[in-house]
Formats: structure tokens, C-alpha cells, sequence
């Protein structure tokens, strides 16, 4: 039997209402597993996940979590997943109704209610999730690479979306990506994680002036310092790994060299 994997060691982190916080770092570095501890589908071996005072264990209405794959079901309408969750809550159907049109129609889907999954785009099925994990109403939301699998025109898209949303709701959200584009153009803090066992390498602040959409963020001396920073901490990491430091020294050797 495998050994267990020890995924996060160490990890504090303080999330504040309404703040945008972007978690990178290289793969396999416990992300994932920290937004799932947070949501409650795992608990902790130790330490704890208190949010606003109270101590959370397991899912509930505290956090909705976004994932990577749209996870809708391809049976019901649009409206029908949205409201889905909702249902295990003690609302309403006509609440439930009432709240499901309003979260599409703040992510532009109100015409698209008694549609199917299958006649969305994929950019169109990942706003479906993100009003489903919305009409909730959650304290904060929870994101796992929500638009990795989409276009490059349509994730730029969806980022401008959800900047746009969280900008109008104000509700927390704690954010995993692999772009660190991404990360820069959204956050307010961006969590640096080091290999595993994960840990909370560094916190850095941006700064940059909102709306990011309004002027060319890529241009400024604060992204490119910020993203050169980041991309070279994260290279380090990767390299310092023992599988990289082999596969160097192995292309190190001369074809005559080899055995």
C-alpha cells in the first residue's frame, strides 16, 4: 500500500471580505487541496478553517467552489442546473426560480434558460457554473483554473466577466491558475506556494488600478516586474525538483558518455 502523501504543511493564510486572491505555483504544490480544505470537502490532520469567526468542516452555503470542467448536467436546462443546488436549501421553489434568473442574467445568460448544455460553447457553460456557484449566495468563492480549458479569446473573455461580477457583488474570492496573466490582471493579492508539501512561499500585493480593462496592464512597469518575479521564483522550484535536476544531468552527458 502507497504511503500517504503529505499535500500542504504549514499553510496560514487570511482571506478578507471582498478580496481577490490568486494562489500559483508549480504543479503539484497543494492548490488544489487548500481550496478544497477551505470548501470543506476535506478536513484537515491539523490546524483548522475559520471563516468569519466560526469553524468550517464540512460544504455548506459558507463557500460555493467553481472547477475546472463545467460539471453541468447535460439533462436539465440551464435554468434547471442553476437551480439545482438550491435545492437541498430550505428555499422556495418560486425563491429558487427567482434567484436562478437573476445570476444568469447578471453573467448574460437570461435568454439561455431552457437551453441544454450541449447547445452552449464552452465559454457559455463555464457562466452557467459560475451562476450556479453565485445563487448560492456564498460568503466566498472558491475557483480551481475555472477557464483552463477554454480558448484563449473566450478565457480572456470570461476573465473580463468575472472581474466585472466580483467588482459588482463584492464577495470574496480565492482563485487557482496557472497564468500568471491571469493572476496579475485579477487579484489584489497573489499567493506564491512552494512544491510539496506546500507551503505559502511569499504574499505579494498588486497594486495595479482598477478596472485592469480600461488601459493596457501588460504595459506597465508593475506587471512586468511582478510577472518576471513570479515566473522566476516558480522556474527555480521546477528546476530544483530532483526529477529535473536528473533529466539535466542526464542531457549534461555526451552520446559517448552514456552507458
Amino acid at each position: 500500500m502507497d504511503s500517504p502523501v503529505e499535500a500542504l504543511r504549514d499553510v496560514s493564510l487570511q482571506v478578507t471580505a471582498g478580496e481577490f486572491v490568486c494562489l500559483v505555483g508549480p504543479s503539484g504544490c497543494g492548490k488544489t487541496t487548500l481550496l478544497r480544505l477551505m470548501d470543506g470537502l476535506l478536513e484537515p490532520d491539523s490546524g483548522q478553517v475559520i471563516i468569519d469567526g466560526e469553524r468550517r468542516a464540512a460544504p455548506g452555503s459558507h463557500a460555493a467552489f467553481v472547477f475546472q470542467s463545467f460539471r453541468l448536467l447535460p439533462w436539465r436546462t440551464v435554468l434547471d442546473n442553476v437551480i439545482f443546488p438550491l435545492q437541498v436549501q430550505a428555499i422556495a421553489r418560486a425563491e429558487r426560480v427567482d434567484r436562478a434568473r437573476e445570476y444568469l442574467r447578471l453573467v448574460g445568460l437570461e435568454d439561455f434558460e431552457n437551453s441544454y448544455p450541449h447547445e452552449l460553447s464552452g465559454g457559455m457553460q463555464q457562466r452557467v457554473g459560475l451562476a450556479r456557484a453565485l445563487a448560492l449566495e456564498p460568503e466566498i468563492l472558491l475557483m480551481d483554473e475555472p477557464f483552463a480549458a477554454l480558448d484563449a479569446q473566450t478565457r480572456e473573455f470570461m476573465q473580463l466577466e468575472l472581474g466585472r461580477l466580483w467588482e459588482h457583488l463584492g464577495i470574496a474570492v480565492v482563485f487557482v491558475t496557472h497564468s500568471l496573466d491571469e493572476a496579475l490582471f485579477l487579484a489584489d493579492r497573489i499567493v506564491l506556494m512552494g512544491p510539496r508539501p506546500g507551503s505559502v512561499e511569499e504574499v505579494l500585493t498588486v497594486s495595479l488600478p482598477r478596472p485592469r480593462w480600461s488601459y493596457d496592464f501588460r504595459a506597465t512597469t508593475e506587471f512586468l516586474e511582478r510577472r518576471g518575479y513570479l515566473w522566476r521564483r516558480i522556474r527555480g522550484m521546477v528546476a530544483d525538483q530532483p526529477e529535473f535536476r536528473a533529466a539535466r544531468a542526464d542531457e549534461a552527458l555526451t552520446p559517448a558518455g552514456r552507458q
